[in-house]
């Protein structure tokens, strides 16, 4: 009971302190501050890893930088917050990020017991295991007994425990803090399998010393991975912007907009939809208490979806086409209201 009483008290505490973060307008305090505090993981190339200059790359720190572009009129105006996934919801709720994008799965538990919102999904995923080629191993339903590499804090280790019980089989389970000390794990053989979203096992393999050609990504996925942007609940405006921002890019990939030729369709928009996005129509920034820029900055800055994905996803080996993350009038399933 007096642990049921503990972690009432504690939820009730950050519910409240969820509440005072949010209360005093997200939105305001970037502008004041001139700068987004953004939460990534850091150490996942093709979603949010540093480049040679040292510069945050990937789809996950694409979207705060057109988030920065929408708000402050810079992309640039970004400051990453590197966090484990033990750390990232603590971060969010406490007002250290102003927005989580960190591969971070939308789930019931999280929405309802953390006091965030997620917005929409950047990056649709679903969990895999991967094996060193010479195990021979071509099948999950292969692994029973196996020792298994696992980022702590995660809905992996749910899945994992849950795919191995409908099976029946057992697992040995190695948990670590982050997912460079899962691969350094499987790499050093502290482990006889590594598990994770199928993307962060494309691009771990990519950091290995025998590279994608030495590993196997077993074909069979066991979840469904919805990843996108969190943000605090109780700032709904806060919550539309980091929102319709996603949808904006996603919007002008449809449209045929790019960071290339945006400019000559501001000039020239040819339709009310572009002439919308672009921002020589209507009053969408003012909805939102931004500029009427807003969307013309996060596009012209960083680019449409497609644009971002194949500087990033594509560049790990996960090509899109015919994929759930093409659009939906290609096959896939990533669709975005309109900006009307």
């Amino acid at each position: 009971m007096k642990f049921s009483v503990k972690i009432a008290t504690t939820i009730a505490a950050s519910a409240v302190a969820v509440a005072q973060v949010a209360s005093a307008g997200t939105l305001d305090d970037v502008k004041a501050r001139g700068e987004l505090r953004c939460g990534i993981a850091g150490d996942v190339p093709g979603f949010s890893a540093p480049d040679d200059a040292g510069r945050m790359q990937g789809i996950d720190a694409a979207v705060c930088d057109a988030i920065a572009a929408a708000v402050l009129g810079d992309a640039s105006k970004v400051v990453f917050i590197p966090l484990t996934a033990k750390e990232r919801f603590t971060a969010l709720a406490s007002g250290e990020v102003d927005v989580l994008s960190r591969n971070t799965t939308h789930t019931l538990t999280r929405e309802a017991s953390l006091g965030l919102n997620f917005t929409y999904y950047n990056y649709i995923d679903g969990q895999g295991f991967m094996v060193m080629k010479d195990s021979g191993i071509k099948s999950t339903l292969e692994l029973d007994g196996a020792s298994i590499c696992v980022q702590a804090g995660t809905t992996t280790e749910l899945n994992m425990a849950d795919y191995f019980r409908n099976n029946n089989m057992k697992f040995t389970p190695v948990g670590y803090e982050t997912s460079t000390q899962t691969r350094e794990g499987f790499e050093g053989g502290a482990c006889d399998v590594l598990t994770s979203d199928k993307s962060q096992l494309a691009a771990l393999s990519t950091e290995m010393k025998v590279g994608p050609a030495g590993v196997t990504i077993l074909p069979e996925t066991i979840s469904k991975e919805p990843l996108g942007p969190v943000v605090r609940q109780g700032d709904d405006q806060w919550m539309d912007i980091v929102s319709m921002t996603l949808y904006a890019l996603i919007n002008a990939e449809e449209l045929g907009i790019t960071s290339g030729n945006i400019d000559s369709l501001k000039a020239n928009p040819g339709n009310p939809g572009v002439a919308r996005l672009v921002g020589t129509e209507g009053n969408m920034g003012e909805l939102l208490g931004l500029g009427a820029d807003w969307s013309y900055n996060a596009i012209k800055q960083v680019g449409n979806y497609g644009e971002i994905y194949e500087r990033t996803v594509a560049k790990i080996g996960i090509p899109r086409a015919g994929s759930v993350n093409d659009l939906w009038t290609r096959g896939g399933i990533l669709y975005a209201p309109p900006i009307r």
